[in-house]
């Protein structure tokens, strides 16, 4: 292979990162998310593109999804934190169990093939579109449930499903903490805080467990790959703050419909690639 081609190959890769990192964070933006629902079809995409290891392209994907988000995630709770609504009380007694469920979603994701992974992920990703389709802007008010038993077991469903997915669990998590009784603005901020503790997790353990099974992936360290990560950060950070402004030109409703469209078809797309692996 001569080293012209490499080069072409490497400028192509970065050319894709970048595209998709620029869509992702406008999208990410306008749709109100931590970008790990987007972020990860993109990702799976270009590494497929580029012939990475099938065997682990879907591990990829999800460790380098959760190490992007872990900084992006951050900004979130940093400025939910300074408005005051991070309730640390909810971190404590639901977060502790979301974390636990990420660690077990996290070991099972290592030993699963990507092709499972793709299944698990088109699945979900089918529920998250219907609710988003059907869900409705009202907010009920809702009395304070402080059993145990619903935050663990919801806790460990909501890390469990994350892991996989590569994603924050907000869609998950800000429903249950409203079932639980907490005020939206709460949820949303303590959902967040979460969230940094779910992609921090996340990430630890694709780098652990990539390491484990010595996968060898280009410009990678375990299942964790550099250059989509140094690039995704910064690129993300910006273009969300632009799809952020959009947003507020848009119906608020239509928009978290359209987001719902956007995961029915990536849903679509990833049931066609799980009869094609």
């Amino acid at each position: 292979m001569s080293q012209t081609y490499l080069i072409n190959e490497y400028w192509y890769f970065l050319l894709l990162i970048i595209f998709a990192a620029t869509a992702v964070g406008f999208f990410a933006g306008l749709f109100g998310i931590g970008g790990g629902l987007i972020s990860v079809p993109c990702l799976f995409f270009i590494f497929e593109t580029l012939n990475f290891d099938k065997n682990y392209l879907m591990h990829l994907t999800v460790g380098t999804a959760f190490t992007i988000t872990i900084f992006t995630s951050t900004v979130s709770v940093i400025t939910h934190h300074r408005n005051k609504l991070v309730d640390l009380s909810v971190v404590k007694t639901f977060g502790i169990f979301v974390v636990i469920g990420v660690l077990i979603g996290t070991f099972f994701a290592s030993i699963m093939k990507t092709k499972m992974l793709v299944l698990f992920f088109s699945i979900v990703v089918y529920v998250f579109g219907a609710y988003l389709m059907l869900a409705q802007e009202k907010i009920k008010k809702i009395k304070p449930n402080p059993s145990l038993s619903p935050r663990i077991i919801f806790g460990i469903l909501s890390g469990f499903i994350s892991a996989p997915m590569g994603i924050t669990g907000a869609m998950m998590n800000v429903p249950i903490l409203r079932y639980l009784g907490y005020p939206i603005s709460k949820c949303i901020g303590s959902a967040a805080a979460i969230g940094f503790f779910i992609s921090f997790t996340g990430s630890i353990g694709f780098l652990i467990s990539g390491f484990y099974f010595d996968v060898n992936l280009p410009f990678s360290i375990g299942f964790i790959n550099i250059p989509a990560f140094i690039l995704f950060v910064p690129i993300t950070s910006f273009m969300a703050r632009v799809g952020a402004n959009t947003v507020y030109k848009m119906d608020k409703l239509k928009a978290q419909r359209l987001f719902g469209v956007f995961l029915y078809t990536v849903g679509t797309i990833f049931i066609y690639r799980y009869f094609n692996i």
